[in-house]
C-alpha cells in the first residue's frame, strides 16, 4: 500500500493488508500524533487496509509527524496534550496528572489532609486513577463501590475495584442493589419510565452519600474528569437547562439537610491522560463501555466537542474553565445548588426537596424502588 505523508510531503510503501497500527508502528509514527485517512475518511488503528490502498497520514501538531520529546526532559514521549502544547514521557505524565489534581484541589478548597474521603470506584479508568492519586499524595481516601447488576460486566468491574484494595490495602465499602435494594439497572430500566443512565445516575447519587452519611466521611470524591463535566455543560447550554447549569460545579457544599460535601479532582484532566496514567501505572481497569450506554446523549456531545477539540486544541477546557471561572459564579451565584429547600423524605429520611403540592416528600430514588 501507498502511505502519503504531509507536512512534510512523502511516500512509502508497505506491504498489505495490515493494521492501521501497525503501519504506523513500522514507520515509527506515534498513532496519537497523527490521522489517518483513507479514501477521504478518517480510520482507526484497527482498520485493516488492503494491499492496493493508498492512505494519507496527516500529523495534527506543528513539527510533523515524528516523534514528539517529553516537554520536562526531553526524552521520547508517550504522549501528547495539545491543549498544554506539550508531550510527556510516561514519568513526567504521571507528575502531569498529580499537579493538575493538586491545582484542581488548591484552586477550588476540596480538601484537606485531615478530611475523611469516600471515592465513588466503578472499575473504569477515572474513578480507580483518583483513588490511587489520592492515596499516593497522602489523602485518608477509603473507596466505595455500587454493584449495578449489570451481568458479567458489573462482575467484572466488581472484581478489579476489589483488587485494586486489596493490593493497596485500602478500606473498600461495598453496595450490591439487587441485594441491598431490592432491584438492579435491567430489571429498573424496563419497569421504569426512565432511561437505564437516569436509574443508575440517581441510584448512585442516593447510595453514595448514604453511605458517606453513614460512615462518617466528610467529603465524597468522584471522577468526572475534563471530558464529562464539557460534555454535561454543553448539554445544559444546548437545552438552556438553567437550573442544572446552576448546580453544575466541581465542588457541591455540604448541607445541614443531610447532603455529603461532593468534589471532582480530576476535572482539569482529560480521558487520553487518565488511561495513560493507568496504562503506566499499571493500573487494572474495565476498558469496556457499560453495556446499557447505548443512546446516551452525553457521549454525543464528547463526539462533538472532541471535532472542535482536534481543529482547536483548548476547546474544552476554554468551555468549561469559563464557565466555572466567570460565567456561573457571575450569573448562579445566588443560585440553590441542592434545587431547593431540603426536606427529609418520608420514607427513607434522607434529604429530599420539599413537596411542590402538599403531600408528604418522597426522595426520587425511594419512589423509583416503589415503582
Amino acid at each position: 500500500m501507498k502511505i502519503v505523508f504531509r507536512n512534510p510531503t512523502r511516500t512509502e510503501q508497505i506491504a498489505g493488508p495490515a493494521r492501521v497500527g501497525d503501519v504506523l508502528a513500522r514507520l515509527d509514527v506515534n498513532p496519537e500524533t497523527v490521522l489517518v485517512i483513507h479514501e477521504g475518511t478518517l480510520v482507526t488503528k484497527d482498520a485493516v487496509i488492503g494491499d492496493d490502498a493508498e492512505l494519507e497520514v496527516r500529523p495534527v501538531i506543528s513539527g510533523g509527524a515524528g516523534p514528539a520529546r517529553c516537554h520536562a526532559c526531553e526524552r521520547s514521549s508517550v504522549i501528547e496534550v495539545a491543549r498544554h502544547r506539550a508531550a510527556y514521557c510516561a514519568e513526567h505524565l504521571v507528575d502531569h496528572v498529580r499537579s493538575q489534581v493538586r491545582d484542581a484541589i488548591d484552586r477550588h478548597r476540596m480538601l484537606s489532609y485531615g478530611d475523611r474521603i469516600l471515592v465513588a470506584v466503578s472499575g473504569g479508568k477515572d474513578s480507580l486513577a483518583l483513588w490511587d492519586v489520592l492515596l499516593d499524595m497522602g489523602y485518608r481516601a477509603d473507596g466505595l463501590y455500587l454493584g449495578l447488576g449489570i451481568g458479567a460486566y458489573s462482575d467484572r468491574s466488581g472484581q478489579v475495584v476489589a483488587g485494586y484494595a486489596r493490593r493497596r490495602g485500602a478500606a473498600l465499602h461495598t453496595v450490591d442493589l439487587a441485594e441491598d435494594y431490592g432491584y438492579d439497572i435491567p430489571a429498573a430500566t424496563g419497569l421504569r419510565n426512565r432511561s437505564s443512565c437516569g436509574v443508575c445516575g440517581l441510584s448512585k447519587r442516593y447510595v453514595f452519600n448514604k453511605v458517606a452519611l453513614r460512615h462518617g466521611y466528610d467529603v465524597m470524591a468522584t471522577g468526572h474528569n475534563l471530558d464529562d463535566e464539557a460534555a454535561q455543560l454543553l448539554g445544559n447550554v444546548l437545552r438552556w437547562q438553567t437550573p442544572f447549569m446552576a448546580r453544575q460545579s466541581v465542588v457541591l457544599p455540604a448541607t445541614e439537610g443531610g447532603m455529603v460535601r461532593k468534589v471532582k479532582p480530576l476535572y482539569r484532566l482529560g480521558e487520553r491522560e487518565m488511561a495513560a496514567y493507568c496504562v503506566i501505572t499499571g493500573l487494572d481497569y474495565v476498558v469496556e463501555e457499560c453495556p446499557m450506554v447505548a443512546g446516551n446523549t452525553v457521549l454525543r456531545y464528547k463526539d462533538a466537542l472532541n471535532e472542535l477539540e482536534r481543529h482547536s486544541p483548548g476547546t474544552k477546557a476554554q468551555f468549561l474553565f469559563g464557565f466555572l471561572d466567570r460565567v456561573r459564579d457571575a450569573h448562579f451565584a445566588a443560585a440553590d445548588p441542592q434545587g431547593g429547600e431540603l426536606v427529609a423524605c418520608e420514607a427513607c429520611g434522607l434529604p429530599t426537596t420539599s413537596s411542590r403540592d402538599g403531600r408528604a416528600p418522597v426522595c426520587a430514588f425511594c419512589r423509583t424502588r416503589a415503582r
